[in-house]
């Protein structure tokens, strides 16, 4: 057995796990989280959602199949640190590139591996998320449990302009890229708002028959408009919600102009834009397994899900949104549709195949109203299209 250096990850609350170190020997904070999924750890890597998280797998072997140059979330690795019960020394797979441990070095992500990962993740279910520290370099527990406290706290923390991109580009069929591709003439246009894009997201819009713009989060609506998109899609994204002023008014712009799809973060900005709050959930809801219930058939989505923060259902009840879809397990709000604008979104990630595609209706849903507005305008009508929710199997 391979003995590497120690590592410790300390609580706020005290807590200290003794490991051992893998990826970058370096320091970091974060809020400790974890994630339930078996399988997906180089797409949540790099989920940009995940900025500023330190994140505990539950599944106990991680970096069994390796890692590749295909399964990419966004540009690079997004989370703070990584917590697992054992790291695969030889992965096994035919997609494989690489091995996890030797990408996290690379690219300056610390891992701590060889705790009881169980204990880990009852703590934070009973205590709720909280601020950690994971260090390689500082072996003292008070040391670190002191930095631990001493870092930021999620709630108000805004992180969506850390992770947008800089300048716009198209996606293709070859991923991000300054041109346009040549065969999108004719296909409707989106302009997707930037707050932590995942690629997904972009690969199922170019599957719905869209051409896709990514701007960045501050892009005004307005410069947006110009571009002459169809619809608008407001991205996942870390973070707080409410900070989050200027994204809050970009949402009610767009849904006031154009059919628009909100996905997570994008679906806590529009309910905050109508008038809802948003509140911090204890532990979140991250992982690949998560039952969504659609209220109007009993429908039941397995979703993949990764957000700390919801939209408050009772803040909405009086507001022009159906509440449509909740989570089977502690009945957050997870989808709504607006009654009389082209409107729609959902907490969850319907990119994601879980189920495998049990949330891919909600892009069909956005295509379909794209599509009555683009016939309704060569009608010469300008009376506003209602968003129809989605409807699962």
């Amino acid at each position: 057995m391979i003995r590497r250096p120690p590592a410790i990850l300390a609580l706020e609350d005290g807590r200290v796990f003794r490991g051992e170190s893998f990826g970058a020997r370096v320091e970091t904070t974060g809020e400790v989280v974890f994630n339930t999924a078996m399988t997906g750890y180089q797409e949540i890597l790099s989920d940009p959602s995940y900025c500023g998280q330190i994140i505990t797998f539950t599944y106990p072997l991680l970096g069994n199949y390796g890692v590749n140059d295909e399964d990419w979330e966004s540009e690079r690795l997004r989370a703070q640190g990584v917590v697992c019960r054992e790291v695969c020394e030889r992965p096994s797979n035919w997609r494989a590139t690489g091995r996890l441990q030797d990408l996290m070095e690379e690219k300056g992500l610390p891992g701590i591996s060889g705790i009881d990962t169980r204990a880990l993740t009852r703590h934070l279910r009973d205590t709720g998320v909280m601020r950690g520290c994971l260090s390689a370099v500082d072996l003292d527990a008070d040391s670190l449990v002191d930095k631990a406290r001493r870092s930021p706290r999620m709630e108000g923390l805004a992180l969506a302009e850390l992770v947008t991109c800089t300048e716009p580009y198209w996606w293709t069929p070859d991923g991000p890229s300054d041109a346009e591709a040549t065969q999108d003439a004719k296909k409707p246009l989106v302009v997707v708002f930037d707050f932590g894009v995942k690629y997904n997201i972009l690969r199922r819009l170019r599957a719905e028959g869209f051409r896709v713009r990514v701007v960045p989060a501050r892009t005004p609506v307005a410069e947006a408009l110009d571009l002459g998109p169809e619809g608008v899609v407001l991205s996942n994204g870390p973070g707080d919600p409410e900070p989050l002023e200027f994204a809050i008014m970009t949402a009610r712009a767009a849904a006031h102009s154009l059919p628009t799809l909100g996905i997570c973060l994008g679906h806590q900005l529009l309910g905050l834009a109508f008038g809802g709050r948003t509140a911090k959930l204890k532990f979140g809801h991250r992982g690949a397994n998560h039952p969504v219930i659609d209220r109007r058939t009993g429908v039941v989505e397995v979703t993949s899900q990764n957000h700390g923060f919801m939209v408050d259902g009772d803040s909405l009840a009086a507001s022009d949104f159906e509440l449509t879809h909740w989570s089977g397990n502690d009945r957050t709000l997870e989808g709504m549709v607006h009654r009389t604008l082209p409107v729609l979104s959902c907490q969850y990630h319907p990119e994601a195949s879980p189920g495998p595609h049990d949330s891919r209706p909600w892009f069909a849903a956005f295509r379909e109203l794209v599509q009555q507005r683009r016939v309704a305008k060569r009608a010469a009508k300008t009376t506003a299209v209602p968003a129809r929710a989605p409807v699962g199997r």
